[in-house]
């Protein structure tokens, strides 16, 4: 039988970092940024939010400024191989995160069959956001859900990789989950809880919820 495999990208792939603060890194806008995190960890801004302040913020970004941030991002080791057992299996792999679609869609190269990311007009941005292309937590699970339809699976062969809050909807839709350098708050949900920096180690951990 086959097995759905879905990983978060920020502080989970990416580890101890997120899409948001390499392309800030890049750009100079760190304090910025910080600015816009700290108004979305108090309320003041939501998900949608958020992401309307970012594309106001990045109007200079280009696909190569994006591509160098990528580039130098702190991943966990192991991704394409953990992609590529998972295609020799027939199983399939999927990445959903709210992150910027211009970053995350990077991945497919590492081997991932589908990224699912906050949709974001083309780079250099000319074009206004569309509010509904933005992703939230239970977007996550609504997601999750075609594609285990889409596959034909039972819930039981979906496997869950995430390390926050934001996480947290999935995990508790979901049995088989696996927490990654996750705090405490999500680790507590999970099914298995995985410290390290080798994604090839969380996945034969995960492998065992199978």
């Amino acid at each position: 039988m086959g097995t759905l495999h879905i990983f978060d990208m920020d502080g989970t792939l990416l580890t101890g970092s997120t899409a948001n603060l390499e392309v800030a890194r890049h750009l100079g806008t760190l304090p910025e940024l910080h600015a816009l995190e700290a108004r979305f960890s108090t309320g003041q801004l939501d998900t949608r939010a958020f992401s309307a302040e970012i594309h106001r913020l990045w109007n200079d970004l280009t696909t190569d400024i994006v591509a160098a941030a990528y580039a130098a991002g702190p991943w966990l080791k192991g991704i394409p191989d953990v992609c590529a057992d998972i295609r020799a299996r027939g199983e399939h792999s999927a990445v959903i995160t709210m992150s910027p679609d211009f970053f995350a869609h990077h991945l497919l190269d590492l081997g991932f069959d589908q990224v699912i990311a906050s949709r974001f007009p083309p780079l250099p941005f000319t074009a206004p956001l569309d509010p509904a292309g933005i992703l939230t937590p239970a977007d996550k699970v609504r997601i999750t859900e075609e594609l285990r339809t889409r596959h034909d699976l039972p819930p039981h062969r979906v496997l869950a990789y995430g390390d926050s809050m934001s996480d947290a909807p999935l995990f508790r839709h979901l049995t088989n989950t696996v927490a990654v350098n996750a705090d405490h708050h999500l680790a507590d949900i999970a099914a298995l809880d995985y410290r390290g920096d080798d994604l090839t180690e969380a996945y034969r951990l995960a492998r065992t919820l199978l």
